[in-house]
């Protein structure tokens, strides 16, 4: 077998659930649906941050920075599933396949660090309320988010630069029904359990080191909520609380599963599932979560249709 890159003129074949295909029609259609209410919940959420002051804090700020990377990480993978359910042609080219992966760790990896900076900030704005606007200064909210964004582009250009240099056969066919780094190691020629140790390590820090903070920061404040005497700021403390800890477990959970243990993963049909889980599931119901159960968002949202109405 001829151990080079050059052996993929044309790409990759995403198999994906080809073994289905009365599957794969319901699953187009899904996927069709889904993609549409992500583009629009995602796009009204940053519509409203930026046009209402009231949602001018950090809490909305770190919200609207997630539904970007939501938007970034499904218009980089829904288009091509879309194509490849659709039609007999499963291809991808090397090009898109590259680009893909890039975006999709790039985007992943940025999450799983926002997602701690969202617990921060509410740690913050429950523990230390009377210093949540000095702490909480636009400066620093600013700061996190380049942080968590720089972590994932480092990530990203180190995960798929090192994936991309694997020789891979002549057999180019991902059993995925998008381009991973857990698949695509799978066409290599070469050794590569230093690859998966990468990947494992990654995942460690990318995902469990930051649900051990994210754990610890809500202990803190499962605690400042259980001494709060006002029965409505507790009652709004554990809605918003809530609904992040549910984003976050659906994330970092499906994410773990895949990737602490990659040799695992590639080799169960079980893997597909998850996959298909963080990539269409829960970038709709972030945004479903989150506005379902919050009142500043609703309200906001009320705002803007009366405005629009009224122009009309």
């Amino acid at each position: 077998t001829e151990m080079t890159n050059k052996s993929f003129p044309v790409g990759f074949i995403l198999f994906g659930f080809s073994e289905w295909p009365q599957l794969e029609r319901v699953l187009f259609w899904i996927i069709a649906v889904c993609y549409t209410m992500i583009i629009l919940s995602n796009s009204t959420i940053i519509l409203l941050c930026c046009i209402d002051p009231r949602l001018y804090t950090p809490m909305y700020f770190f919200l609207s920075n997630l539904s970007i990377l939501e938007l970034c990480f499904t218009t980089a993978t829904m288009p091509q599933m879309l194509l490849n359910l659709w039609g007999p042609d499963k291809s991808i080219s090397y090009t898109g396949c590259v680009i893909q992966v890039f975006i999709f760790l790039c985007v992943a990896a940025t999450e799983c660090i926002l997602l701690v900076v969202m617990a921060f900030d509410r740690y913050v704005a429950v523990c230390q309320p009377l210093r949540y606007t000095i702490i909480m200064n636009p400066p620093l909210c600013w700061k996190l988010a380049l942080v968590a964004w720089m972590s994932g582009l480092m990530e990203s250009l180190i995960q798929s630069s090192v994936t991309f240099q694997l020789p891979f056969c002549s057999h180019h066919v991902l059993d995925d029904f998008l381009c991973e780094v857990t698949s695509l190691i799978r066409l290599t020629c070469a050794d590569t359990s230093s690859n998966e140790w990468q990947i494992t390590l990654s995942a460690v820090i990318f995902t469990m080191l930051p649900m051990g903070l994210i754990m610890t920061s809500y202990g803190f404040i499962a605690q400042a909520v259980g001494k709060m005497k006002s029965e409505e700021g507790k009652q709004r403390a554990i809605a918003t609380c809530s609904s992040h800890l549910l984003v976050v477990f659906m994330f970092y959970g499906t994410g773990a599963v895949v990737y602490t243990d990659p040799k695992k993963s590639i080799a169960s049909q079980h893997g597909k599932f998850f996959t298909f889980f963080y990539t269409v599931v829960t970038p709709l119901l972030n945004p479903l979560i989150y506005t379902l159960r919050n009142k500043d968002v609703k309200d906001a949202l009320k705002r803007m249709l009366r405005k629009g109405f009224s122009i009309w």
